[in-house]
């Protein structure tokens, strides 16, 4: 599994639109998250050992802020022919066992993580109230333990989502958020081979 970065978009970048399917069976749009005071979106998917590892404090943080006025929406762009881990069933039980309290929807033909140059899982983009990108990178400093071939230990160094909530916290206080930001790095999205 290569640790593979973001790609940090330029910030200031209007967030580009998307119309999938999500795990209840509805289109999700990104017109529907007009008027909020932020949007997250979050590229991630199932089985990837780096969301695996802030999945728990991603479904938690999410409910904090979205009372705040910040929406998240997550997106798995992953190839589920190759993948079939990532593919709509298994993303429904992902979203009921993870308690995602936002909208998980599948990029089947990978066209809107091209949009976002996203390159990796997780891959975060923070957008202000008009949709243009303030923050992009990194959860938090930490990353799951690998303890044996293939397996990893998330518990060694706990998630905190500290580099995303500084983010969040400073645009929804109208304060300045730093530009020196931290990739994320998690494992590579599985393209198509036409991809």
């Amino acid at each position: 599994m290569a640790m593979t970065p973001s790609n940090m978009l330029p910030l200031g970048h209007k967030a580009a639109s998307f119309s999938l399917p999500d795990t209840d069976g509805n289109t999700v749009s990104l017109s529907d998250y007009e008027g909020s005071q932020g949007l997250v979106v979050a590229f991630i998917c199932n089985h990837c050992p780096y969301v695996i590892h802030i999945a728990p404090q991603l479904a938690k943080i999410a409910q904090q802020y979205q009372k705040k006025g910040i929406a998240f929406v997550a997106i798995n762009s992953n190839d589920i022919e190759q993948y079939p881990d990532d593919d709509m069933a298994h993303m429904i039980e992902e979203k009921r066992t993870r308690q995602y309290p936002f909208a998980y929807l599948l990029d089947e033909k990978q066209e809107v993580a091209k949009a976002y140059s996203a390159a990796c899982t997780p891959d975060l983009y923070l957008f202000n109230g008009e949709q243009k990108l303030v923050y992009r990178g990194q959860f938090d400093g930490s990353r799951p333990t690998r303890i044996s071939s293939g397996n990893y230990d998330s518990s060694a160094h706990q998630a905190t989502g500290h580099d995303l909530i500084q983010a969040m916290d400073a645009l929804l206080d109208g304060r300045h958020i730093d530009t020196t930001q931290t990739p994320s790095m998690g494992c590579n999205i599985k393209w198509k081979a036409d991809n």
